[in-house]
């Protein structure tokens, strides 16, 4: 495999986005929940474009440098999709944390990817109990 650091950022976030998926089903089936239509529901704060990208935004200040680069990299991206259920730069935010997602995953780095899931999804939760 090709070093993930040189794998064009769209590419990241497409596997990325698989990734974070699973992590987020494996997350709404542990709680117990068995109807499709619920666990969907239950995951959807958590997938969204609006879910992902504040929770890269909370969580930027404390990615090391190599990973904020990826991020504004991501995120200064050239998008050749359109948003449907989010505007322009909340999708770039949501495309630049499935992008750090993927380039973790590729890399190996499963405990980061792990804390940094982990951490996306705390900050989800807190932001669901809030509201």
């Amino acid at each position: 495999m090709k070093d993930p650091a040189r794998i064009n950022t769209t590419t990241l976030a497409f596997v990325g986005d698989a990734v974070y998926e699973l992590f987020v089903r494996r997350r709404v089936t542990e709680t117990g929940l068995q109807h499709a239509d619920r666990l969907h529901r239950a995951a959807v704060p958590y997938v969204c474009a609006e879910g992902q990208a504040r929770a890269v935004k909370a969580m930027y200040a404390s990615l090391s440098v190599d990973e904020q680069n990826l991020v504004r990299r991501a995120r200064n991206h050239r998008s050749a999709s359109r948003p449907r259920h989010a505007d322009a730069l909340t999708y770039k935010w949501a495309t630049a944390f499935e992008a750090l997602v993927g380039y973790l995953y590729l890399a190996g780095e499963e405990a980061r990817l792990n804390g940094i899931m982990e951490q996306a999804a705390c900050i989800t939760e807190q932001e669901e109990v809030a509201h």
